[in-house]
């Protein structure tokens, strides 16, 4: 069990505490292990309890419950707590805005225990008068919802992406004990790299197909398998929605094919084709004179035309990447020291560079940094690159955009960085031309280098707050500004729709992790995922760039500014 797990759970426990009325001073302190322990540096499935009793902000109370969720896979206390929760009442603590207090109100004042009451609570204005709330409360909640339900069934890439290889390795060890000459691969929206994933769909190649079809298990407590000739499909028990496609060897080109693309994509390929089956892909597409098109392009908007002209980019790989940029240490809100992140990227990934962002001071939530404190840290990277070169530190910091579009920094201060990403964290709410005016005004700021994570979104949970993309585009190249491709799961923002645009602007692209610990710098994949989706070739991607060539634009933006 991971420490992130640990501390969900906790979390969970300290909510149904608060919602059933235990002890404030309970709640409070489970609360904070469950923050403390997703901020640890080491693993807690590693230690005794009584190591557990000696960690800071944990405590003997809270280790036993570590203790027991480590060696049973659940705490009696939080059964407990469960069996005398309604479901729909636990449902509504995923609800973004609410928090156990509210609840408490809605389930206890008004009588509402599920969300499709609370729903249509919000539609009828019951929610106003009650003590806490008000309209813009209400509204916020209604917004919550409607979300929650435009996304149900819907998973990410990286929390699936485990899951499903995992799934597609027991099935073609099943399947070969059948028909040693079987070969499964996984298809449909995993095999482009979608950011949301809707389904699991694998390709079963075997010439005995009917028979390993008919072998098929069924899923415990999975019901509505639906069993046709060529495929068998269900829903697991996470309500994802799982595809097992069969075909011949004969024609396993035009299945893979068939059960990879996007519909717009399969159906405009198919009125090309002539009638025949194809080995492999490769053949398909050279059968109608077009560039092979790597799966992640396969969504019907322009790549089609580009492998008529031979015009197709060369995609760019994780291996492509020379160094990773905007990222946290424990100078403000991440778990590594700079010293630690520094020789994993160097020593483990075996990148040139390092880029720190830690955050600017109006992020007081994230202990940003005073400019007393920037001074200091500039001081352990001089120090710490004497000791680790050729291997390079660069100084950057995530500057706060300000509701006027100003950076968070003097002049003064900001010429003294490498290197600024500039984020948008507060005032989300602006309307889209409010919000575009305030980005453009950031890129216009002679200091600024990356557009950071420029929507805000994260998937499945929170949408970006609008902006005009072409005028953000077009003022990030008129001011030779890069944007990042959030590479994290959860944000994957710039969204790979985009990046064409951008890249016919000439504008650059910067694949950043966004880490906050050693193991955050392993997300660049996603990002590289995504870039390859919007047609990322490594010539415009800023951490493609040497050591040399990184420093040499760096150095030259400076002089500009």
């Amino acid at each position: 069990m991971e420490n992130k797990e640990i501390s969900r759970t906790l979390k969970l426990l300290s909510q149904l505490m608060e919602l059933h009325n235990e002890n404030p001073f309970k709640v409070k302190s489970t609360a904070n292990a469950s923050f403390k322990v997703d901020k640890l540096p080491f693993k807690l499935r590693d230690k005794s309890l009584s190591e557990l009793e000696t960690i800071d902000g944990v405590g003997k109370s809270t280790a036993s419950k570590i203790w027991e969720l480590l060696q049973n896979g659940s705490i009696e206390e939080l059964n407990t707590l469960i069996s005398m929760t309604p479901t729909g009442v636990l449902d509504m603590l995923s609800i973004k805005g609410l928090g156990p207090k509210k609840i408490i109100v809605i389930w206890q004042d008004l009588g509402i225990d599920n969300i499709g009451e609370l729903y249509y609570a919000c539609n009828e204005n019951r929610l106003i008068e009650a003590k806490g709330f008000g309209s813009k409360t209400q509204e916020d909640i209604k917004k919550a919802i409607e979300f929650k339900m435009a996304n149900s069934g819907k998973f990410l890439y990286a929390s699936i992406e485990q899951y499903a290889l995992n799934y597609q390795q027991q099935l073609h060890q099943h399947f070969q004990q059948l028909d040693s000459f079987t070969n499964t691969i996984i298809t449909g929206d995993l095999r482009r790299k979608c950011e949301i994933i809707e389904s699991l769909d694998i390709l079963v190649i075997s010439n005995n197909y009917p028979k390993l079809r008919d072998s098929f298990n069924q899923p415990e407590n999975i019901e509505n398998i639906i069993t046709q000739e060529d495929s068998i499909t269900f829903k697991d028990q996470n309500q994802l929605a799982v595809n097992i496609y069969f075909c011949r060897h004969e024609n396993a080109g035009s299945r893979l094919f068939e059960t990879t693309g996007n519909a717009k994509h399969v159906t405009i390929i198919q009125q090309m084709l002539k009638p025949g089956n194809f080995k492999t892909e490769e053949e398909l597409y050279q059968s109608i004179s077009l560039e092979y098109i790597e799966p992640e392009l396969r969504e019907g908007t322009n790549e089609i035309e580009l492998a008529k002209n031979k015009r197709l980019p060369k995609l760019i790989t994780y291996e492509d990447l020379k160094g990773t940029l905007h990222n946290h240490s424990t100078w403000s809100d991440g778990v590594h020291s700079i010293a630690e992140m520094a020789k994993y990227c160097r020593d483990t990934l075996k990148l040139e560079y390092l880029g720190m962002c830690d955050h600017s001071k109006t992020a007081v939530y994230a202990n940003g940094l005073s400019i007393e404190r920037v001074l200091q840290q500039h001081q352990e990277i001089d120090a710490l690159n004497l000791k680790l070169a050729p291997f390079k530190i660069f100084k950057g910091i995530e500057s706060d955009i300000l509701g006027d579009g100003s950076l968070d920094y003097p002049d003064e201060i900001l010429e003294k960085f490498d290197f600024v990403v500039a984020s948008v964290h507060s005032n989300l709410k602006m309307d889209e031309e409010k919000a575009t005016q305030r980005i453009i005004k950031a890129i216009e700021n002679p200091y600024t280098t990356i557009l950071g994570h420029p929507t805000g979104r994260l998937l499945l949970s929170r949408s970006g707050y609008p902006l005009d993309f072409k005028k953000v585009i077009d003022a990030c190249a008129a001011n030779k500004v890069i944007i990042e491709i959030n590479a994290n799961p959860l944000r994957l923002d710039l969204d790979w729709r985009w990046h064409q645009y951008a890249l016919e602007k000439g504008v650059m692209l910067s694949i950043n992790p966004d880490a906050h610990r050693n193991e955050g710098f392993l997300d660049m994949q996603y990002g590289v995922y995504v870039a390859r989706k919007g047609g990322l070739a490594k010539e415009m991607c800023l951490n493609c760039l040497d050591l040399e060539q990184i420093e040499s634009i760096f150095n030259s933006r400076k002089l500009q500014a």
